[in-house]
């Protein structure tokens, strides 16, 4: 069997492109075409099933360029995996963030637009998770990995404080303050506490730093503070 170096090695620029291209018209499409994975993942995979489908099928194609190829996008994305587990920012570019898109049983319709949807398609993700009534959710987060994650309101959780005649507390998403050992400084903006409390509490409980705690949340008016290499929460009060 003769094997064109030249061709083979050409075969990675093309990939490299072919996967930016594809990345990008994933990202246009929307996180609910993606289903259980990240965009960069999605895209990974249906280029390493085209080019797998390609070596089989296409007998016109050298096996070893389908190889190179496979080889290329797999090394990319051990590398963008890598490179998302170091840097926050990379992890929102390549992987995506969460978007909400009901906030206090508000409809955000900019943010469906920025998702690539339309109110039935809204709809058709809460009954799959067995909401029929928008009015009994106080949230709905479309999560990078294109699932939705639903906050019902107190009322209506599963044993309810209306039956019990208990006035339900106010609904609040936790606050993440401090991720992989760096401030969140837009969480913290517009959470109700500032950071000068932060570095208090966390001074007051032991910790010099923020680059110490793998995830700060604030819940209910708490601190909650999940410290690198540890497996247990510390709770602090107000």
């Amino acid at each position: 069997m003769n094997i064109n170096i030249g061709e083979a090695l050409g075969i990675i620029p093309s990939s490299l492109i072919s996967l930016l291209t594809l990345f990008i018209i994933t990202k246009i499409i929307g996180k609910k075409q993606v289903s259980e994975l990240s965009l960069f993942d999605y895209v990974i995979g249906i280029s390493i099933g085209n080019f797998s489908a390609e070596m089989i099928i296409n007998k016109e194609v050298q096996y070893i360029n389908g190889m190179i190829a496979i080889i290329v996008f797999g090394l990319t994305a051990w590398l963008v995996n890598f490179l998302a587990r170091k840097s926050i920012m990379i992890r929102r570019l390549l992987m995506g963030v969460p978007t909400v898109v009901i906030e206090k049983g508000v409809i955000i319709e900019k943010s469906l637009k920025d998702l690539n949807m339309d109110i039935n398609d809204l709809l058709e993700f809460l009954r799959s998770e067995g909401y029929f009534h928008i009015e009994e959710i106080a949230y709905a987060i479309m999560e990078a990995n294109g699932q939705l994650s639903v906050l019902s309101k107190s009322l209506y959780k599963p044993v309810t404080l209306k039956d019990m005649k208990i006035t339900s507390s106010k609904e609040e998403l936790d606050s993440n303050i401090i991720i992989d050992g760096e401030y969140m400084e837009e969480n913290i903006k517009n959470s109700n506490k500032g950071m000068e409390w932060i570095k208090k509490e966390l001074k007051k409980n032991g910790y010099q730093s923020e680059e110490q705690i793998l995830l700060g949340v604030i819940s209910n008016n708490k601190l909650i503070l999940y410290p690198k290499n540890q497996y247990e929460a510390e709770e602090v009060l107000e």
